[in-house]
């Protein structure tokens, strides 16, 4: 038999070069083809909705065995919201898919560091590195259409009728849309200006549903945020409101986050 004898300064070499093959793959990537299996799914909402805009999510999940908390996300400041969803997160008895709707990206990026979450699911939301301004960003893409219908009351912001009905929720029936302009939720603007100050999506599994009629958040925004932080990614011909209009395409995204598969669950197309 042959006995190979390796250099050891080959075999550091080696280690070394290994490693830093490892470190130059976009963040998320690898992970994000093999997530950690998980029974568990924190879902957050964003500006101009509540918790119950993931209830046809929820349903579907539940449907497949997992268990379903939806955070109702107080649009207070930034700080207040990560501090609701790490509460809710804290909860949890083991690995746990945390996602995010429009603004709360910031949420998923910054509280997905909890050590219960095992993989970051991104619908039409904000993706912010740490730091970043998440306004200059999208500065650098047209502004969508949606951003002109915000209206303040003071310090509070909400949605004009028009603008929700034909920016917000375009793809579903007037009437389901308006009872969802009815139930907004809204905002203090002192929520706008915070920023993350880490970003989970460069060392967690990070999936991203980019909606391809969005007037709320421009899609290639969308496309830009997923790129960079190495997200599988989907294209969802819908609204903003992904979620309500397209259910399942949403769910079949979530369920490969918890890496479980062989999961049956109704995953029928179609509002409800």
């Amino acid at each position: 038999m042959e006995v190979v004898m390796i250099d050891r300064r080959v075999l550091l070499a080696t280690l070394s070069a290994s490693a830093a093959a490892s470190l130059s793959l976009p963040p998320g990537l690898a992970a994000a083809s093999a997530p950690p299996k998980a029974r568990n799914v924190v879902l957050v909402h964003g500006l101009f909705a509540d918790g119950s805009c993931w209830s046809q999510v929820i349903a579907r999940l539940q449907a497949a065995g997992l268990n379903v908390t939806s955070v109702q996300n107080p649009l207070t400041t930034l700080p207040d919201a990560v501090a609701s969803a790490e509460r809710v997160l804290a909860r949890q008895d083991g690995p746990t898919v945390l996602v995010g709707h429009s603004f709360s990206g910031m949420i998923v990026t910054e509280a997905g560091l909890h050590p219960n979450v095992s993989a970051l699911v991104y619908v039409a939301a904000r993706a912010p590195d740490a730091g970043e301004d998440y306004a200059a960003l999208a500065k650098g893409f047209p502004t969508p259409p949606a951003t002109a219908g915000i209206v303040f009351d003071g310090d509070e912001g909400r949605l004009s009728e028009a603008a929700f009905l034909r920016d917000f929720a375009g793809d579903l029936p007037q009437a389901k849309a308006k009872v969802l302009y009815a139930t907004q939720e809204p905002f203090n603007r002192t929520l706008l200006t915070g920023r993350t100050t880490q970003a989970a999506w460069r060392s967690k599994p990070s999936f991203y549903a980019v909606s391809t009629e969005d007037r709320t958040i421009n899609p290639d925004l969308e496309r830009f945020m997923a790129k960079r932080m190495g997200a599988k990614t989907i294209e969802v011909k819908a609204s903003h409101l992904s979620m309500i209009s397209h259910p399942a395409e949403i769910t079949r995204l979530i369920m490969e986050a918890t890496g479980l598969h062989g999961a049956h669950a109704r995953l029928d197309d179609g509002a409800g």
